[in-house]
């Protein structure tokens, strides 16, 4: 941690009067407003005097942010990135960087915070992590600073953000995160389908309900009995993590990496409700277990590696599985390196019982400040960079493309890698990456292509823009209103949340895999009784009342 303290300098211009408009319509209270420190009691070294929306932010003398770094083994970070160097040349700014690696992000972000050791910015932060910081005391509440960000203002302004953020407070009526922020919902993941296959057997590459797609899947086993037609992936950490995520919103439910706390909104009683004990979440469960049974689905989905299905679908021994839009890129390279013919595609998400539904969120990862970058004598300037970098528009196109004239060029209103450089499969075989050599498309710089419509799309292959495309008339699904737990409640539930998480998920391979008969669903909703899941339910729905009630 730098050991810099704040000196009163001259007073930096802020976006106070839009802030002050936003706070009117969100869940803030007056004493919110009260505790909002001034721009000029903030460290001022570095600082702008006049920065507003469409200000390049430049460091008025040379600074150094702490920065807790993410290191990808994909792109490894390296101390000649271009990056690096433009933001030191452009941007008067370098880094005390602490890195921790992908594998142990998590846990090393903990252990960090948790010691007090922590940077003052802590990269790729998901809204929700932060939760079991806050009564320690060690991360910011940003919603006390963001005055001083216009670009984020602006943005949550124009695109109608602000209900999404007043769910990132906590029971304090802050929040914690500075998250990314995207204009519209943006799918990545479906079912890879062999093309050949499909049109061979006249299958539809849009099916319309997950019926259907069953049925598909049953004209392939038909065509090839000796093969399983779907053969599935990514079930390290819970069963079918992927497809039960994508699949569950079409259901009515949230599953695998949607599962979350394990509560789901019902509108209709207007209370919290279990999700692994919802006759939904039973209802998606029926559907792979029917998969399983009718020898659809290769039962190993649930147990075997990621790159093992990958060469399952390579070699021909299946033809369909989860992927996303550069996942699809390595079953292509596979398919390639065995000598497999045919042609691999993204399928649209069917719709399901509960209608054609698409889950997600428009604020994605973010960044952690700790509570200690407030004291620094050039917070004001930190403040800005990261207004800048992550919230306009100039700084989301090159933490996303690089340098126009350097890394890309432009032809009319299209962004164009250079030739000799490629990301996304944009330009095969190219000898460099923007990511790995450059540092550029990371994202611990790029909040996971939080951005407008346009530039997320400006480095899609045209494949992802129809499939994106193809998805976009799909209803939004419900999104739960706040419900945070204070610290005493944190601490009660933690244990229950855990053990209850922990048999939803057992049982879920089970239930898929018929190693427990679906009759036994009402035994199995009378074990998270047993577990204490309707106390756990009278908290949440408790912190929900509360919270509106004092927040409106």
């Amino acid at each position: 941690m730098r050991t810099t303290k704040k000196r009163p300098l001259a007073l930096a211009a802020t976006a106070a009067t839009l802030a002050l408009a936003l706070a009117a319509c969100s869940g803030g209270t007056d004493d919110d407003a009260a505790e909002t420190p001034e721009a000029s009691e903030l460290g001022q070294v570095g600082a702008m005097e006049d920065f507003e929306v469409g200000t390049t932010f430049k460091a008025t003398e040379p600074v150094e942010f702490g920065l807790m770094y993410r290191d990808h083994p994909n792109y490894p970070i390296k101390d000649d990135w271009d990056i690096l160097t433009k933001f030191k040349e452009n941007q008067n700014v370098t880094f005390d960087i602490q890195t921790a690696p992908l594998s142990d992000w998590q846990q090393a972000q903990s252990i960090a915070i948790g010691a007090g050791n922590a940077k003052d910015i802590i990269s790729v932060t998901y809204p929700g992590q932060e939760s079991a910081f806050v009564a320690g005391g060690a991360i910011l509440p940003v919603s006390d600073y963001v005055e001083n960000m216009p670009h984020f203002l602006d943005k949550v302004e124009k695109w109608d953000l602000q209900t999404d953020i007043d769910r990132m407070r906590q029971e304090d009526g802050k929040y914690y995160v500075l998250p990314g922020l995207r204009e519209s919902v943006r799918p990545s993941y479906s079912y890879a389908v062999r093309k050949d296959v499909w049109e061979q057997l006249g299958l539809s590459l849009q099916p319309e309900t997950f019926d259907e797609f069953a049925a598909d899947l049953a004209k392939v086993k038909a065509a090839y009995p000796d093969r399983y037609p779907l053969s599935d992936r990514w079930s390290a950490n819970g069963p079918l993590e992927a497809t039960l995520n994508v699949a569950a919103s079409n259901f009515g439910t949230a599953a695998g990496w949607g599962f979350g706390e394990g509560t789901w909104w019902d509108e209709d009683a207007e209370e919290f409700v279990y999700t692994g004990a919802m006759d939904e979440y039973r209802d998606l469960l029926e559907y792979y277990n029917g998969l399983i049974a009718d020898g659809l689905m290769d039962p190993e989905s649930l147990t075997q590696e990621d790159d093992q299905a990958i060469q399952k679908l390579a070699s021909g021994q299946t033809f369909a599985q989860l992927t996303n839009d550069q996942e699809i890129l390595k079953v292509r390279t596979a398919m390639t390196e065995v000598g497999t013919a045919g042609e691999v595609v993204m399928i649209r998400v069917p719709a399901g019982p509960a209608g054609d539904v698409l889950a997600g969120q428009r604020l994605i990862s973010g960044v952690m400040l700790a509570a200690s970058a407030a004291e620094e004598d050039d917070f004001l300037a930190m403040l800005q960079f990261l207004d800048w970098l992550f919230y306009s528009d100039e700084g989301l196109e090159f933490a996303k493309w690089g340098v126009e004239g350097e890394t890309f060029t432009r032809e009319g209103d299209k962004r164009v890698l250079a030739a000799d450089i490629d990301q996304n499969g944009l330009n095969p075989g190219a000898p460099k990456a923007l990511n790995v050599d450059f540092g550029y498309h990371n994202g611990v710089w790029m909040l996971e292509h939080g951005s407008s419509d346009e530039l997320d799309r400006s480095m899609l292959r045209p494949e992802v823009v129809e499939f994106v495309e193809s998805m976009s008339d799909k209803e939004p699904a419900v999104v739960a209103p706040p419900a945070p737990l204070d610290e005493l409640e944190r601490e009660q539930v933690s244990l229950w949340q855990t053990a209850l998480k922990d048999h939803v998920f057992q049982n879920t391979a089970a239930f898929i895999l018929g190693q427990r008969p679906l009759s036994e669903w009402d035994a199995y909703v009378t074990e998270l009784e047993g577990k204490n899941m309707q106390q756990y339910l009278d908290v949440v729905n408790a912190a929900q009342k509360r919270f509106a009630e004092k927040n409106g």
